[in-house]
């Protein structure tokens, strides 16, 4: 089994591995780049691989740096499927269609260059088949394996043609997933996902082929993350894990402290009367500060008369699914939707979902709080709020998830004033707070413990600045005797 890094390799953004094995060339995602350009120039370099020659695209999660460049794969010759759980593909689609509304108002504004079209997203999600947690598939046949998953079982057994989202209505696999039957001996390829714990749907993906056991981590959630499970435990009996280690090198505040720090920051700003700006991602980050701010303020009875704008489409978009799915729900979040509770909204949220709405909140006088994208502040509405407001010292900018290197987000969070928003130099007087509990990843403790239990054979360090992985990987070293590498661009290693 050969596997090459294609992005996310020294980097946080751009994820995309290949795995070959047999005769099957099998792709962990496929991300866009993003830096200082929502659409990275990187991203309109030819792909570096041929993707006619893939049989099968797996997707750990809907966020736009794990799908972004999955159209390109159909535009450049792809005609496979994309297999993920259902709430990904849901999501992957709104992430998708609002990326390329971006690039497109992108381009009217600025001139910049447009990624993909309509068509190629639409082919993408008339390709998405449908993945359980726990549920075992063999590559080509599609055979379900039996496992410990109840309602995985029960499908099976209400229908026993049901595999992998197929029907005996549904043709069977293409011949070209089934390449190599007939023309030699062709050893099994197993795929099983995982609950990851990072965003709803999110798997880390396990593969056997060859003997050998290997793990494409995706994205590792936090620890207590609102709304969704916890995390599952690593298969202990790992040749090769490959892991993300976006926040390697730092610590998290306690998760008991997440509330109190959200009703602290806003009461903060409202004791100044100011406006208190939250540069959101849509996905994940969003939906639990909602829901978190659903518990203060409609049961606890806090933060009464202060409006709170939800400012993203994406994001209102997105929370639809997540009340399509909520057997995808921790034991809490379950219990309050079960008594009836709409853990999305509070008596004081106004959702602005149209250009027209959303250019209203600036008529609302402080104290007010307004959530909304990108959350690094590389495009999206936030960059309006920014321009408007960052140079009042009565107001605060709150960050609640990584922000990667050359984007505003980290300009700003990194005390750079004054910065360029929208071709304007605005001086940053505001006040800069960040809490670490809300982001939707592991921070040190977290992967250093997830791996340093299971014990992998090997392990490699992707989705990370050098930084943040060779900080890490000092840490596997010192307390479990694990010699973890750094993935590099282009590299290819045999397992």
């Amino acid at each position: 089994m050969k596997i090459t890094f294609f992005g996310a390799a020294g980097e946080v953004t751009g994820s995309s591995s290949l795995v070959e094995t047999g005769q099957y060339k099998i792709l962990i995602d496929c991300g866009m780049f993003q830096g200082s350009d929502f659409n990275d120039a990187k991203n309109h370099n030819p792909l570096p691989f041929n993707p006619s020659e893939l049989s099968h695209v797996f997707i750990t999660h809907a966020h736009l740096d794990h799908t972004g460049r999955l159209p390109l794969l159909v535009k450049n010759g792809y005609t496979g499927h994309f297999y993920a759980t259902a709430p990904t593909l849901e999501l992957a689609e709104l992430v998708m269609k609002d990326a390329h509304g971006i690039m497109l108002y992108n381009n009217k504004k600025f001139g910049k260059p447009i990624l993909y079209d309509e068509t190629d997203i639409a082919a993408v999600v008339a390709e998405g088949k449908r993945v359980e947690y726990g549920e075992a598939f063999v590559l080509g046949g599609a055979t379900v394996i039996p496992t410990e998953v109840e309602e995985s079982r029960n499908q099976r057994r209400r229908d026993p043609s049901v595999t992998l989202g197929m029907t005996n209505n549904e043709p069977p696999p293409s011949p070209r997933n089934m390449r190599g039957r007939g023309q030699g001996e062709v050893s099994d390829v197993t795929v099983t996902f995982h609950d990851v714990g990072h965003i709803f749907g999110s798997a880390f993906i396990e593969i056997q082929a060859e003997g050998k056991k290997v793990v494409f981590s995706g994205d590792v959630g936090n620890v207590h993350v609102p709304i969704l499970k916890d995390t599952e435990n690593l298969p202990t009996d790992l040749d090769l894990l490959v892991c993300e280690s976006t926040y390697g090198d730092r610590l998290h505040e306690a998760a008991a402290t997440r509330e109190e720090m959200i009703e602290g920051a806003i009461l903060e700003s409202a004791s100044r009367g100011g406006v208190l700006m939250i540069p959101s991602f849509a996905l994940e980050r969003t939906q639990e500060l909602i829901y978190e701010l659903n518990k203060l303020i409609d049961h606890k009875h806090k933060l009464t008369g202060i409006p709170i704008y939800l400012d993203s489409p994406l994001a209102i978009d997105a929370i639809n699914v997540y009340r399509k799915y909520p057997k995808y729900y921790d034991a809490k979040a379950s219990e309050f939707f079960k008594a009836g509770d709409d853990i999305f909204n509070f008596n004081t949220l106004v959702t602005t979902y149209s250009r027209a709405e959303s250019m209203k909140i600036n008529h609302t006088p402080g104290p007010k709080v307004i959530i909304a994208g990108a959350g690094m502040m590389n495009g999206g509405r936030i960059l309006h709020h920014a321009l408007r407001y960052l140079s009042d010292s009565k107001n605060t900018f709150l960050f609640i998830g990584y922000q990667s290197p050359g984007t505003l987000g980290h300009k700003i969070q990194t005390g750079q004033s004054p910065v360029n928003v929208l071709g304007e130099r605005v001086e940053v007087n505001c006040k800069i707070k960040a809490i670490g509990a809300l982001s939707a990843h592991g921070d040190q403790n977290k992967l250093a413990s997830w791996i340093g239990a299971a014990r992998p054979k090997q392990v490699i360090l992707n989705h990370g600045d050098p930084a943040a992985s060779k900080a890490l990987a000092e840490r596997l070293k010192r307390e479990a005797g694990i010699a973890a590498r750094l993935a590099q661009a282009r590299l290819t290693i045999d397992v």
